[in-house]
């Protein structure tokens, strides 16, 4: 064990694995309907599919007959057929049904692998590490980080996918560093952050700016700001950031709440759901109204900061891409670092590399 923490320790960050005994996001949950999807979490094929009474479910995207993804194929009733020659498996990932089987043979004796997965706040969570071997070992978070403002009438969502060629740290640290809203001009939310304080343990990393922020929803026609630049305002508004190993929270003063959900895919990819909140909760009024008129309102504004929000990850993935190829040309450049966040963050990925084993 101390040789192979020795070895993480010496490694170059943008070559790490991932930390297995951890809850990923691995799709939403309207991704999966009646037709399987392939996904890949760190290197590894997997299909999730949703058998005839709803419930989804994870296997090895392969179909141990001729290695295919079953993933092209199709769902009958509780069983994920292949679409090759026809191979049917249950959620188990034993073989349950081959077609052509003749009379005299018997079914053959394959078992792909089954990962556990929940279906939670809007998204489909994945374990890929041995959830049975950790029963018992309370520092392991064995239930997904989750999302409580998902269903919270009092919060707004909007949604924008991540999709960028580069390893899983630079994409933490960009969302870490405040610092880089110099990046974001017109789409920025904040300015003229300032790292207060820091704090680590073995799962995550809290990082507290007080920053200027251009928005206050706090009567009901600011909501409007979201739409019209020229009413927002700069005032003071901390800043809190957290690395809760795998994903990343944020809270802009009592207005905004974003969730950054990762499914790191390999060495230089990465997919993640970043999830932005608007709270109403300074609205006390509307928390008399009908449940059904406050639903009503929540799905109507779903989406409200799209454009906010996929400009900001526009501008985020070409600098984290550039960084990333950067590296591959030049692995033996050193960067230099100012922000002790950052320095946190590698230091907790190094931290979760060495839990694994």
């Amino acid at each position: 064990m101390q040789s192979s923490s020795l070895t993480t320790q010496h490694l170059d960050i943008r070559q790490l694995g991932i930390n297995p005994n951890h809850w990923y996001v691995v799709a939403r949950s309207t991704e999966v309907q009646t037709q399987p999807l392939g996904v890949t979490l760190w290197n590894h094929p997997i299909v999730l599919y949703r058998d005839d009474e709803g419930a989804v479910h994870a296997l090895e995207d392969r179909c141990p007959h001729r290695q295919v993804k079953l993933s092209h194929g199709c769902v009958t009733g509780e069983l994920l057929e292949c679409a090759y020659h026809g191979w049917r498996f249950k959620s188990s990932g034993e073989c349950a049904d081959v077609p052509y089987l003749a009379d005299n043979q018997k079914l053959p004796n394959c078992k792909i692998r089954k990962y556990p997965v929940q279906e939670q706040d809007g998204f489909i969570w994945l374990f890929p590490g041995d959830i049975n071997a950790l029963e018992g070992k309370h520092s392991v978070p064995l239930q997904p980080m989750g999302v409580p403002e998902w269903e919270h009438l009092n919060y707004i969502a909007t949604v924008s996918v991540i999709e960028c060629n580069a390893h899983y740290s630079y994409l933490i640290e960009n969302l870490m560093d405040m610092y880089h809203g110099h990046l974001h001009q017109d789409w920025q939310a904040w300015t003229d952050a300032v790292l207060e304080d820091i704090q680590e343990d073995t799962n995550r990393v809290d990082a507290h700016y007080q920053a200027q922020s251009y928005y206050k929803i706090d009567k009901i026609w600011s909501i409007s700001q979201l739409f019209f630049p020229t009413l927002r305002q700069l005032h003071p508004e901390p800043l809190d950031v957290s690395y809760v190993y795998p994903h990343w929270v944020s809270t802009l003063g009592k207005d905004f709440k974003i969730y950054c959900l990762l499914c790191p895919v390999s060495e230089t990819a990465t997919r993640a759901y970043l999830i932005h909140f608007t709270s109403l909760n300074a609205f006390w009024r509307l928390h008399k109204l009908p449940v059904w008129f406050r639903r009503f309102v929540k799905d109507s504004l779903l989406g409200s900061a799209q454009k906010l929000l996929d400009g900001l990850v526009r501008q985020d993935v070409q600098m984290i891409e550039e960084e990333q190829q950067a590296y591959l040309t030049h692995p033996e450049r050193r960067s230099y670092e100012l922000n002790r966040a950052l320095v946190s963050v590698q230091r907790l990925i190094r931290s979760q590399l060495q839990q694994r084993d």
